[in-house]
């Protein structure tokens, strides 16, 4: 009886091999303890670190930049030499920056299409040839309630998430047949070092009371979210959107 209940707790991830993009701070980080502590073995893949050999332990930290089609071939070889498959991956790598439209540059939009956007197709793509050779897995990409609404300063990184979330959605439609699922968090907002710098007290009190739940979200509670996905729980889950953003989205008010 007890085997057969702890098969079926929500989010019960033991021996499935994960990686997370940006798993060393904010999101990723609380994704990567999270998942870790469900039995997972999760490689918290992000440019901050040095390493590209992964290690012995249950957390592996592993240099990529999501951007770099190379790096990341790299990081998904290292993986398959070491376990043989990939069964979830969570691009969570990302940047970001409030900027009124007509002062954002060419080469800031650019720059953040490439890591949000771009980085999340490489990624994802990198995913589901490795998954397809395997019999499926699932994908969680991170967008933000920016990609489903108009925010003030957002021209680059709106685009960005909702590119992210109509990405999502048609690889959701053409991976079913390779049993991959794919998925959307798009949170509101959230005590992240991004989210800081970007949330300067004046905006970050706008935020919070336009929020019916009148707070930011933790880092742990998008992961409670995004693991909830990568999980049997969520098996029947796919092409789907989840706002977790503490009501933000249904209460039609803008920021």
């Amino acid at each position: 009886m007890t085997e057969h209940l702890t098969k079926h707790l929500p989010g019960n991830l033991t021996g499935k091999i994960a990686i997370v993009t940006g798993g060393l701070s904010g999101i990723g980080a609380a994704v990567v303890a999270r998942m870790a502590a469900q039995g997972a073995i999760v490689i918290a893949a992000d440019l901050s670190s040095d390493l590209r050999t992964l290690g012995e332990g249950t957390i592996s930290p592993f240099h990529v930049d999501v951007a770099d089609p190379a790096s990341v071939k790299s990081l998904f070889d290292a993986v398959l030499a070491r376990h043989g498959r990939v069964d979830c991956v969570v691009n969570s790598a990302g940047i970001g920056k409030d900027i009124p439209f007509l002062d954002t540059s060419i080469e800031i939009f650019d720059k953040i299409i490439a890591i949000n956007l771009r980085g999340t197709f490489i990624v994802g793509q990198q995913a589901a040839r490795a998954m397809v050779q395997t019999g499926g897995g699932a994908i969680v990409n991170i967008a933000s309630v920016s990609g489903m609404t108009g925010n003030v300063g957002r021209s680059a990184y709106g685009a960005s998430k909702g590119g992210v979330v109509i990405l999502s959605k048609v690889m959701a439609v053409d991976l079913a047949a390779h049993h991959i699922r794919v998925n959307v968090i798009a949170p509101g907002p959230v005590d992240t070092p991004l989210v800081a710098q970007m949330h300067p007290p004046a905006i970050r009190q706008r935020w919070t009371d336009r929020t019916p739940l009148g707070r930011y979200a933790t880092p742990d509670e998008i992961a409670g979210a995004i693991v909830f996905l990568c999980s049997p729980d969520a098996s029947y889950i796919t092409g789907h959107v989840m706002a977790v953003d503490g009501g933000f989205l249904g209460s039609g008010l803008p920021v």
